[in-house]
């Protein structure tokens, strides 16, 4: 599994996917290309896209705002959750118990 930003979730959004494209993600990109495979799970971690146009590098690359600080503990717990589940349980079920939270 892999963990990744994604700027079309909103902020503190967790959807867990099996596979897919990278969507214009060169983090994605590199992956698939080392792996020679799209076939992955990804873990997608909703930024939001409160940025101006072509600002998306100095976005992603930013300090969080302290309003989103303060919700991150809670996020990264549920993170957590979804990644145990995933290891235990495996994918359909954890995406069935957290992809509609």
């Amino acid at each position: 599994m892999i963990v990744v930003d994604d700027l079309a979730l909103p902020f503190g959004t967790l959807r867990l996917k099996p596979k897919g494209s990278d969507a214009g993600h060169n983090g994605l990109k590199n992956i698939a290309q080392m792996l020679n495979t799209q076939n992955y799970a990804r873990l997608r971690f909703g930024l939001g896209n409160d940025f101006p146009r072509g600002g998306q590098i100095d976005f992603v690359l930013g300090k969080f705002p302290q309003e989103e600080l303060d919700q991150m503990p809670a996020i990264l717990d549920r993170a957590t959750e979804i990644i145990k589940s995933f290891c235990l349980a495996g994918i359909q079920l954890t995406m069935n118990q957290f992809n509609n939270k």
